[in-house]
């Protein structure tokens, strides 16, 4: 249940991050709601994932590492942002961090 309840949380954010990016500065009511409801639903899953015993560095670090693949993912495919070869490598780090993070954790 944990890790079902992480998944929505990461794509909770997610959504509240594109969302900010076409509410033009909280300009535009719809993209606006969607933002806030976005980042409380978010907070409020990983609250619950927490709640369940999932320790708070590899919660976190789950969730922000694949918040910020996908969200850069969908900026340079649907959204016309760029994507370098040194941002690419960046969020392998990354992902490669949390693994390590998730591995330690189990042992």
């Amino acid at each position: 249940m944990q890790w079902l309840l992480l998944v929505g949380a990461i794509l909770a954010e997610v959504t509240g991050t594109i969302s900010l990016r076409f509410s033009e500065g909280f300009t535009r009511p719809l993209p606006s709601v969607v933002t806030l409801v976005g980042y409380g639903v978010a907070f409020y899953l990983l609250a619950q994932v927490l709640k369940l015993g999932m320790g708070v560095g590899v919660a976190y670090g789950i969730w922000s590492a694949l918040g910020v693949t996908l969200v850069a993912l969908i900026g340079a495919l649907f959204l016309g942002d760029t994507l370098t070869w040194v941002q690419v490598c960046g969020i392998v780090l990354v992902i490669a961090g949390v693994a390590a993070l998730e591995l330690g954790a189990a042992h």
